[in-house]
């Protein structure tokens, strides 16, 4: 059956926008809604709701606080006297009347500030406020639980382990965030079981120190209130599976995220050889695979960082998840970094992100679920703060076009500072506002006839690079042969300008954001060259057949 709100603007408020509003939400959920206008007398609104038999009373003013307290009394006293004492009550208006609504035990829930979000859920009967209950504890049925809105992930590691305890409880708290991604610092991620190797004096760099699974439980702990944030952390850069049982023992870890060809010699994170780091990345997904936690390869956006061309990030985006898929993997976190590298504009980044979706999804099946993470570039913030609150929504707004699953909000402090609770807040708080905007509707930007070639362009040239990274390995799966990728960097097929000076790659490829597309160009011309020219040049300098 059906169920009623009747409500109105009361008294001598006449400002409706908010309660029509609420009924446009309550509306869209199934419920029927019975609107009695501005200027609404207490007793039309009591003498309405016996009349329809409405279920919930909704009330509405944004005035004099002082005034409401009066016109929130006579209703208390008149409840009984048109037997609504077994009728839910519900407030909504500005901040200081809605403190005041507050102090009367007959609102069921006092709106003011809250967005959509909360409004759903307690019209739909899962407000946390209303009945206590711990939201979802995995991530597929967290994701569930907040359809249609994308589940809010934020970084945070201060340098202090009680600081990081207090402002993990500080963020549980708010509300704003659920998924905690915790940050430790360079120490725990690469010594952590070899404690004798760390250098105390960089203690803190980059996170907190955690130094026991003690301190893991510890910051865990800490989420355990508000509404009970799910907590992730980073892989490490080794001993990954020991430190993959431990996470899943101490933080109960939502999601693993696990580089395929990073944190070894060729970025300096630790120091294992590329080859053993490859085997060690894959054994470590194979390892969450078998044990159906979710997981996300760290990848594409790690040669994005370092400038390399749109092609490698699409190429390595799709070489992951089929990694993934082909080690068992179940639910897969696919993590789009927006704005990377520098200089793409927002309608040629659109374009790689959505035909890196397009390929990574062409691998979905009933035992290959694929949740689309995005998130804001960390290059892309300005040290003003205020220009980089500005770059956060821009880059959430561009990202929702994508439709994703999680928004990895990043800190508009990101460069300036490391964000502490209040800013995690406040930059999920801006998040949380476009997000919000943002599912009302937007336009179908798939029709864009640059954007539409773009996607063609990018799709296809990937598959050359697919096809020649195939061939190097004797292999009947390559992209799950280690040496196949030490070949393609040995060969500079896989190459950035960043690489210059490596151990194991070339570093000779020369990269410029043309007509907002990041693109190989010659250094002497600056003509962009495509993958089957660069790929053939590469061949014939290192003697490899076709």
């Amino acid at each position: 059956m059906m169920m009623k709100i009747v409500g109105g603007a009361i008294e001598n408020c006449v400002h409706v926008a908010g309660i029509l509003a609420f009924f446009g939400i309550a509306r869209d959920l199934g419920y029927e809604t019975i609107f009695l206008g501005p200027a609404t007398p207490i007793d039309k609104l009591l003498g309405a709701a016996v009349e329809t038999k409405a279920d919930i009373i909704a009330v509405s003013y944004r005035l004099t606080p002082s005034v409401a307290r009066e016109i929130f009394k006579q209703i208390e006293e008149k409840i009984s006297k048109y037997g609504l004492e077994n009728r839910k009550f519900i407030f909504g208006g500005t901040p200081a009347v809605a403190e005041v609504a507050k102090e009367f035990k007959f609102f069921d829930r006092v709106f003011s500030t809250e967005g959509q979000r909360e409004i759903i859920k307690y019209l739909k009967g899962t407000d946390e406020k209303q009945t206590f209950r711990i939201p979802a504890q995995t991530l597929t049925e967290r994701i569930k639980e907040n359809d249609p809105y994308p589940l809010i992930r934020h970084h945070f590691g201060l340098s202090s382990l009680e600081k990081t305890i207090k402002g993990i409880e500080k963020i549980s708290e708010s509300q704003t965030v659920d998924v905690i991604s915790l940050a430790p610092d360079q120490n725990t991620q690469q010594f952590f079981f070899e404690p004798d190797k760390m250098d105390s004096a960089l203690d803190g760099a980059g996170g907190v120190p955690v130094r026991s699974e003690e301190d893991f439980e510890k910051l865990y702990n800490a989420t355990r209130r508000g509404n009970y944030p799910l907590m992730r952390v980073y892989s490490g850069t080794t001993h990954l599976i020991e430190m993959a049982e431990l996470l899943q023992r101490s933080v109960k870890n939502a999601w693993a995220a696990i580089p395929l060809s990073w944190y070894n010699e060729l970025d300096g994170r630790s120091d294992r050889k590329f080859l053993e780091a490859v085997k060690e990345n894959m054994e470590t997904i194979r390892w969450h695979a078998q044990r159906r936690i979710p997981v996300e390869i760290n990848e594409p956006h790690q040669w994005g960082l370092r400038n390399a061309h749109d092609v490698i990030f699409v190429t390595m985006a799709y070489i992951a998840a089929y990694v993934a898929k082909k080690l068992g993997v179940k639910n897969y976190v696919a993590q789009y970094m927006f704005n990377t590298p520098a200089g793409l504009s927002p309608k040629m980044d659109l374009a790689k992100m959505m035909a890196t979706k397009e390929m990574i999804e062409s691998l979905v099946s009933d035992d290959f679920n694929v949740i689309t993470e995005v998130r804001p570039g960390l290059m892309a913030f300005p040290a003003d703060l205020d220009e980089a609150k500005g770059q956060l929504s821009f880059s959430i707004s561009e990202a929702m076009f994508i439709k994703p699953q999680i928004v990895h909000v990043v800190a508009f402090t990101e460069a300036d500072h490391a964000a502490n609770a209040d800013e995690v807040i406040e930059s999920s708080k801006i998040a949380r506002k476009v997000i919000e905007e943002s599912l009302k509707g937007l336009p179908d930007i798939q029709k864009d006839k640059d954007i539409e070639e773009r996607i063609k362009i990018l799709k296809s040239e990937a598959k050359v690079l697919l096809d020649a990274m195939s061939r190097l390995s004797k292999s009947e799966e390559p992209f799950l042969d280690p040496q196949t990728y030490y070949s393609t960097l040995r060969l500079g097929y896989l190459d950035t300008p960043n690489f210059i000076g490596s151990k194991v790659a070339k570093g000779l490829v020369f990269t410029a954001i043309i007509n907002g597309s990041c693109e190989v160009v010659n250094p002497k011309t600056g003509e962009i060259i495509r993958e089957k020219e660069r790929l053939e040049s590469l061949r014939k300098i290192a003697k490899v057949p076709n």
